[in-house]
């Protein structure tokens, strides 16, 4: 008799449900909830990492075909080049009264990576991806001098971004994660958001003719949608003639496409480009990057935080930058995540699968068509390959580390995995077979 996922994975959950407790939520990161993946069961915490290879506190080992540290682990955990130059930073020390010189190093380099910034450009710099997109909204509207934004794509979790749901609860549906609620966000800021879709120019060039105090348009440049028919070129053609600031966020795909930003591969320049996540591959940084005149905007206003200035993040991104050039890294995610997606595709047809493979590659992902059982279908997938020793979901954010033999032995599980899937779907016995509820969808409040 096979051996229960609760039994297997026994510390992890009663550690998780003692920080239910104590924590809001469990976690500081709505990503990383049990809860998302598989509730009840998810070994939820992390011994030791290395490489794509995870040990969680029950000694069991997984290979991590899921988000790999929600998308900061591009060069894989633990990755010996970053460490080295950050344990020398710890050592000569990481946080004095006096500046860090490396902090000036990568201001160069990121401008240097931009040339629509004509080599006068200029940055700032956070430790995350949600501070690095307040900042931005922040110099954007000081630049401008315009308070209202026009947005599409998920942005984080401050008071600019939820502010759009206090208008029409479901305005940020379609944006990431349905169910956000605004609350504790200022009544006043309502109407100073307003959201439109990816692909659909005509829905920000109807919010420009009705609002004229459009001072900042944003845009996550690229996830899981190719812009199509010039979107990203008709955007900015749409912030030329309102004189809006243009921003794209690439906290998710930022340096999977080409080392920089996506909007390097489709040649359409920002006036502000903000990174975080993968460009110190797991250490706290996020940049914002931009055209001088837009940027200098940041000296009429207050933006000052002291962990900002702390010396980790910079060597940490230093080492990453060079080594993503250095190893062509996109080139590697590319093909890697291209195995895995010809994989799925090949494994669906065989299995009577029917689901639809969505990329970009370094990002890949399925979407499973059964409406309203694809979730639980996809929660008895995260199930049935993690009992097979593999950290898994509907997406896999592919890493340097991620080898081919990873990928033989993930689509290996994947073949018997889908075979048990199509017996359950044509039977109708998903819910039997799962020994825990179906994974989380979107925002829901913990208990």
């Amino acid at each position: 008799m096979k051996t229960s996922l609760k039994e297997k994975n026994k510390k992890g959950i009663a550690l998780w449900n003692r920080a239910k407790k104590v924590i809001p939520g469990g976690s500081q990161l709505l990503s990383k909830r049990s809860e998302m993946y598989l509730p009840d069961l998810w070994p939820s915490y992390a011994e030791k990492a290395k490489g794509c290879e995870v040990w969680d506190m029950d000694g069991n080992h997984y290979i991590d075909m899921t988000f790999m540290g929600i998308g900061t682990g591009i060069l894989g955990y633990a990755d010996p080049d970053v460490n080295r130059a950050v344990k020398r930073a710890i050592d000569n020390g990481s946080m004095t009264t006096l500046n860090s010189p490396e902090e000036v190093e990568l201001a160069e380099l990121l401008v240097k990576l931009h040339p629509w910034t004509k080599k006068n450009g200029m940055v700032r710099f956070t430790r995350s991806g949600g501070e690095a997109m307040a900042v931005a909204i922040r110099i954007a509207r000081a630049a401008s001098g315009k308070e209202r934004v026009a947005f599409c794509g998920y942005h984080g979790w401050s008071d600019w971004y939820l502010a759009a749901n206090l208008a029409e609860k479901k305005a940020l549906d379609g944006h990431l994660l349905p169910g956000l609620e605004p609350k504790g966000v200022p009544r006043g800021l309502r109407g100073t958001m307003l959201p439109f879709s990816y692909n659909k120019i005509e829905e920000l060039e109807r919010l420009a003719k009705k609002y004229k105090n459009i001072g900042v348009i944003v845009v996550e440049t690229v996830r899981h949608d190719e812009p199509k028919n010039n979107f990203l070129k008709k955007v900015r053609a749409v912030a030329n003639k309102i004189d809006a600031v243009l921003v794209f966020d690439e906290i998710t795909v930022g340096w999977r496409l080409t080392v920089g930003g996506a909007h390097l591969v489709y040649g359409i320049n920002p006036d502000i480009a903000v990174y975080a996540k993968a460009m110190s591959n797991g250490f706290p940084m996020g940049a914002i990057v931009g055209k001088h005149e837009i940027m200098q905007a940041a000296q009429e206003t207050f933006i000052s935080s002291t962990y900002w200035t702390e010396r980790v993040g910079f060597v940490a991104a230093l080492a990453t930058i060079k080594k993503l050039k250095a190893q062509n890294v996109p080139r590697h995610l590319k093909k890697i995540g291209g195995m895995i997606g010809d994989g799925w595709k090949r494994l669906a047809k065989k299995h009577g699968i029917n689901l639809t493979v969505i990329g970009p590659e370094s990002l890949v992902t399925f979407s499973l068509n059964y409406g309203k059982e694809s979730q639980a279908i996809r929660t008895l997938f995260t199930q049935e390959m993690l009992r097979r020793g593999f950290l898994a979901n509907a997406s896999v954010y592919v890493s340097y580390a991620h080898q081919e033999h990873h990928v033989r032995a993930y689509l290996a599980a994947v073949d018997e995995v889908f075979a048990i899937l199509k017996k359950a779907i044509d039977i109708k016995s998903v819910h039997k077979l799962l020994e825990g509820p179906i994974a989380h969808g979107g925002f829901k409040r913990l208990t």
